[in-house]
């Protein structure tokens, strides 16, 4: 089975609800992240990524590494995804669905009323709830 790494990012406001992401025409909403580019660093392929999805930017020193997980592909049949996970300490701007993103939602941690990505429903939200409760 393939496997496609991606960089992913948790942005968490004050109440403590996450920045989901639905890209257009699917139907799972997942964290803001993306690929790496060749040569391109973790921190950097999400510093992108925020501007691409977001239109936010984020200083690379605003991160801190919740984890790298694996899960099923929510969007690529038969794949699965090596994500590195980092928390987003805080953005510049107010972020906003851009380029191929449709939707953006906040969610409580512990959320059952979307359609999540595998990884975020398996692997990150109870790292986070583990973390922050």
């Amino acid at each position: 089975m393939p496997i496609i790494h991606v960089v992913a990012g948790c942005l968490l406001d004050q109440d403590r609800r996450l920045l989901v992401v639905r890209k257009r025409d699917t139907q799972y909403f997942m964290l803001p992240g993306g690929k790496p580019e060749h040569g391109e660093t973790p921190l950097a392929t999400l510093a992108r990524e925020c501007r691409e999805e977001l239109g936010a930017s984020l200083e690379e020193d605003e991160l801190a590494m919740l984890g790298r997980f694996r899960a099923r592909a929510a969007n690529e049949a038969d794949t699965h995804i090596d994500a590195d996970v980092f928390i987003i300490e805080a953005l510049a701007d107010t972020p906003r669905a851009c380029g191929e993103i449709e939707e953006v939602r906040w969610i409580a941690l512990d959320d059952d009323t979307l359609s999540l990505a595998p990884l975020l429903a398996d692997e990150v939200l109870p790292a986070l709830r583990q973390r922050f409760d």
